[in-house]
């Protein structure tokens, strides 16, 4: 009996270690989700910080499908990256500035905030640009580090996957006397160097949307007037940074070991729901959901940002856009969809899916 009850008290002792061990290190074949980026991916981090309503969501009518209640997300429901991680068997991924989310990264954090860019000056003071993004996640490297040993925690973060969306805002919101090309190569040079520094950190593998059509957006069509045309000189600005993006990574592929990137054409299926928007299932993809005013292109959702008065429409699913700037959930999961399993038609050398099995 003394016997029996000695080889007992050792197998939960051996379980108990067990135990600890799979609490502390991630599964052999792990892969974490790790995000950077603007209002595109940014699941609540501007819920945090000193800022205005302009740059936050966490309001009614905000969340209001799959929530139930304001998340903080520019969106009735979720996001791409919220797509992505549940197609890769992920939980949702918090925001990194959500309270009690320290030492809880092994399947990874978000960054993104919304207004944010890749120039410091883009919204300064009001949102988290890039550059502060990154030294956030040096931080996070620092605690998983402390938390798994260095070899683990070198494992984890090169074969995670890093989304990244960045440089809308620096484009919608120009004020400078660069000529085009110039300016987006200082929002591809910010990128680039961003780039360099989650690689320096562990960062592998990279998953990015190029620019959509950004000139077609209700805020944008609003300024241009009611004859339905698009701002085509902010088109022409985003075409230029998905001329010049794949340029860059084409080179970093080449000058660093094992770095692998996904490049999805936001241009192309951006456009061809705006086009064609039957096909894909939306009634409407010129007027938004939420906001005021021709197009409901004025910035009004929720009636927190300086205009009381705004009106939503009964179902979200039928509209592309959601509020002035940003498609509704039923738009962001078809472009998680083609970014997670497109062909080469839409992303590019490869897809999101890919970057998870390497």
């Amino acid at each position: 009996m003394a016997s029996l009850r000695t080889h007992l008290c050792s197998l939960l002792a051996y379980a108990t270690f067990l135990s600890l061990i799979s609490c502390h290190s991630p599964l052999k074949n792990h892969v974490a989700l790790i995000i950077f980026g603007d209002s595109l991916f940014d699941p609540g981090n501007n819920n945090y910080i000193n800022t205005t309503f302009n740059y936050q969501a966490n309001f009614w009518p905000y969340g209001e499908t799959f929530f139930r209640y304001p998340t903080g997300r520019f969106s009735d429901g979720r996001l791409i990256p919220d797509f992505i991680a549940e197609f890769a068997g992920l939980p949702l991924i918090p925001p990194y500035l959500q309270p009690g989310n320290s030492h809880k990264f092994i399947d990874g954090v978000n960054f993104a905030s919304g207004g944010a860019g890749a120039l410091v000056e883009t919204h300064k003071g009001f949102v988290i640009d890039l550059k502060t993004q990154v030294s956030y996640f040096k931080k996070v490297e620092k605690s998983l580090r402390q938390e798994l040993g260095d070899e683990e925690a070198k494992k984890l973060l090169s074969r995670a996957v890093y989304l990244i969306s960045i440089g809308a805002n620096d484009y919608l919101t120009r004020n400078s006397t660069a000529s085009d090309e110039e300016y987006v190569a200082m929002v591809i040079g910010n990128l680039t160097n961003e780039l360099q520094e989650i690689y320096k950190i562990g960062g592998r593998k990279f998953g990015f949307p190029n620019m959509a059509t950004l000139g077609c957006v209700p805020f944008s069509k609003l300024r241009v007037g009611s004859n339905g045309s698009c701002d085509e000189e902010v088109n022409k600005v985003a075409l230029i940074h998905d001329r010049e993006l794949p340029k860059v990574l084409e080179k970093l592929e080449k000058q660093l070991p094992g770095f692998k990137y996904a490049n999805y054409n936001f241009y192309k299926t951006f456009g061809e729901r705006l086009n064609n928007p039957s096909k894909y299932g939306f009634k409407d993809a010129t007027t938004a959901c939420c906001g005021s005013g021709l197009y409901r292109g004025i910035y009004s959702c929720g009636g927190k940002r300086g205009i009381k008065e705004y009106e939503l429409c009964k179902n979200p699913n039928e509209n592309f856009f959601f509020d002035s700037y940003h498609p509704s959930e039923k738009a962001y999961q078809q472009f998680a969809k083609e970014m997670w399993s497109g062909g080469s038609d839409v992303i590019w050398p490869y897809n999101i899916k890919q970057l998870f099995e390497f």
